[in-house]
């Protein structure tokens, strides 16, 4: 399970193991959360009270300090696999939705084996293959949903509120 942790202002920042999320949280960087509890992590006992420490992470978190990430500056990667679920394993050439072993890259389009062996070196143009549906780069949302794929429903509705409209994850 990963929390989903932003910058003070919002913004995602990384996808963090729960252990990190305690950090943040026992140094007071946590400005604000969002989202529902997922551990519940104990300490010790206070010498003076008795009472024992605890922290409750919850899913979404909102951190102090100057974001690592500006999202002016970011072209996300695409690797196979975000490639693969921005095209929702859609095939860019045919249209057949595929299993991610029986897809391939086309550049910058999801492609069955198929149709990428008959489109072969060729511009689509050449081949007289047109594209589907046109490949984009992802927003900093859709990269976050494409790189983390056990994402809470409460995560994911943080980041489909910021999809661009336009998105193919909204299709």
């Amino acid at each position: 399970m990963k929390v989903l942790k932003l910058s003070a202002q919002g913004l995602p920042q990384s996808w963090i193991s729960l252990e990190q999320a305690v950090l943040h949280y026992a140094a007071d960087e946590v400005r604000w959360e969002a989202g529902g509890q997922v551990a519940l992590f104990r300490g010790g006992h206070n010498a003076r009270t008795g009472e024992q420490s605890q922290i409750r992470v919850n899913s979404i978190i909102g951190t102090r300090g100057v974001p690592s990430i500006n999202p002016f500056d970011l072209r996300p990667g695409l690797t196979n696999s975000k490639l693969f679920a921005r095209d929702r394993n859609v095939c860019a050439y045919c249209g057949g939705h595929f299993h991610e072993s029986e897809l391939t890259r086309e550049h910058v389009v999801t492609a069955c084996r198929a149709c990428n062996h008959r489109k072969s070196h060729r511009t689509p143009e050449q081949a007289r293959m047109p594209l589907l549906f046109t490949p984009y780069v992802p927003s900093l949302w859709e990269d976050f949903i494409l790189r983390n794929r056990r994402i809470l429903a409460d995560q994911m509705e943080f980041l489909m509120a910021h999809v661009p409209k336009t998105s193919r994850l909204l299709m």
